[in-house]
């Protein structure tokens, strides 16, 4: 054998060697990686194979599946009442993937989780019957949310403040997960990106936005817990108007004639007096603000309910003027629905934040639990005393201040009203908020509530927290005492 054939075949062999180094790799070390990956389209048709596992709502699935004709994907989701439930389930689409409890657990939703297989199913490789996910939301709650918000642009969410248990959640515009599923419905998913309104942002959990004179809670809750007042009805050093520290601008009252000038902490929350508020968050600092924001669970990173929510903000690196204007919910202060209604459950549960949650258990297709969900995982925010004297103070809101629409006949109810500007120079119709919550002693029921109506269409003139967004608050609360 010459050289040349000799050279010839040894490089024959290498190649061989190599690619069976090569078929190797990818079998054994990459198979999981390449099998796993997104663009696999094996995992969307196994995924489809079979029916879906449920998403259930009081016993009952707002979710379920039906066949396809025709393709290698065989069910698609179908969804009961799907504009009603979509802040809460999200979408399963064959074409546009999965989101909130339906991306998170997808996987024990299309039998693939390995918590569903028998030992015979992991060698076989067999798919399990899919498993069901058990949320803590109440219909009644949830629809009367859902109807009260109607045309408007906004959000609300209620939490039980001793359990955590998310009651209600929604969005508005809303949008049919059903119209999304499959793999043809191209147009109805360029109509939902192209909408201004975004339709598709769970402004529930992931929109922050200004607060307004909600925040004056956590501002109140400061003043009390660093001793700056002894209680909400010493008497405040907070001249009216009151000019902003080291500037010349003047910070007014939305009521001219109210009684802000040294006011009490409750007169000052009956009324919304920012000149208090501004005064206070001034003469704290922003770091003890701060820390009081935290405390609520403002710029918490990894908010999971299990579907992760934006982080709410409390703004650091300001000077003195600034620091007053987030007292009244403004500068660079945002939240969500969600922080917010967590602050006014923290109050009512006698300071102690419980863990918000909307999923109560996971099971497998036989009910057996996966996974469960504690409620009451709680921790300390402020001291009793200084939520028994918020409570109080806001209870004098709704009886004889800003929020009196809010009332509910037999039950004690507390709120604090919220106008926040939105847009440069407040140009555009300024955001209504509502927080509260609700409590009747003879069934032993209670709630916490915080509803934002960013747009209702209505004359800037007539945009308030008690006008748009208490009656909303009013209604899911009474809905959640008489579940």
């Amino acid at each position: 054998m010459n050289k040349t054939i000799r050279r010839a075949s040894a490089f024959c062999l290498l190649m061989v060697l190599a690619l069976l180094v090569r078929a190797t790799w990818v079998q054994g070390y990459e198979a999981k990686a390449l099998a796993d990956n997104e663009h696999n389209r094996r995992n969307t048709i196994a995924q489809y194979a079979h029916p879906l596992g449920d998403i259930i709502v009081a016993g009952s699935p707002v979710t379920g599946s039906k066949g396809t004709s025709g393709g290698d994907l065989r069910y698609k989701r179908t969804y009961t009442q799907g504009e009603l439930y979509a802040a809460v389930t999200g979408y399963s689409s064959q074409a546009y993937g999965a989101t909130q409890l339906e991306g998170i657990y997808s996987g024990v939703l299309d039998g693939t989780d390995d918590r569903l297989k028998n030992p015979a199913d992991l060698i076989t490789g067999r798919q399990a019957v899919p498993g069901n996910v058990l949320t803590t939301i109440d219909p009644g709650v949830q629809k009367a949310a859902y109807e009260a918000l109607g045309g408007d642009k906004g959000a609300a969410v209620a939490i039980d403040p001793k359990t955590g248990r998310i009651l209600g959640m929604v969005s508005t515009p809303s949008y049919d997960p059903s119209e999304i599923s499959g793999t043809g419905d191209g147009d109805a998913w360029r109509k939902l990106l192209d909408d201004k309104d975004k339709p598709l942002v769970n402004r529930a959990l992931r929109q922050p936005l200004a607060p307004g004179s909600t925040f004056k809670l956590v501002v109140a809750a400061a003043a009390l817990e660093n001793g700056l007042y002894g209680s909400v009805d010493e008497a405040t050093d907070s001249p009216d108007p009151y000019t902003l520290p080291g500037t010349r601008t003047i910070l007014r009252n939305e009521n001219a004639s109210a009684p802000c000038e040294n006011a009490t902490l409750r007169t000052a929350l009956q009324y919304s007096c920012n000149n208090v508020f501004a005064k206070a968050a001034a003469d704290l600092g922003q770091d003890k603000v701060k820390e009081m924001a935290d405390a609520f669970g403002f710029d918490t990173e990894k908010l999971d309910v299990p579907v992760r929510a934006s982080k709410s903000v409390y703004p650091t690196g300001m000077d003195k003027a600034q620091t007053a204007l987030t007292g009244i919910g403004q500068f660079e202060v945002t939240a969500t629905p969600l922080q917010m209604a967590m602050v006014t459950a923290a109050l009512a549960n006698g300071g102690e934040l419980a863990a918000p949650h909307m999923v109560s258990s996971v099971t497998d297709g036989d009910g057996s639990a996966l996974e469960k969900t504690e409620d009451g995982d709680t921790k300390r925010v402020v001291d009793e005393k200084t939520a028994e004297q918020l409570r109080s103070a806001m209870v004098t809101v709704v009886e004889e201040g800003t929020g009196t629409n809010a009332r509910i006949a037999g039950a004690e109810v507390g709120g604090k009203t919220g106008t926040a500007q939105n847009g440069v120079d407040n140009s555009n119709t300024p955001y209504a908020w509502f927080t509260s919550y609700a409590k009747d002693d003879s069934s032993g029921k209670e709630v916490a509530v915080a509803v934002i109506v960013e747009d209702s269409g209505s004359a800037r003139s007539e945009v308030s927290g008690n006008g748009l967004a208490a009656p909303i608050a009013q209604k899911m609360m009474k809905a959640a005492l008489e579940r």
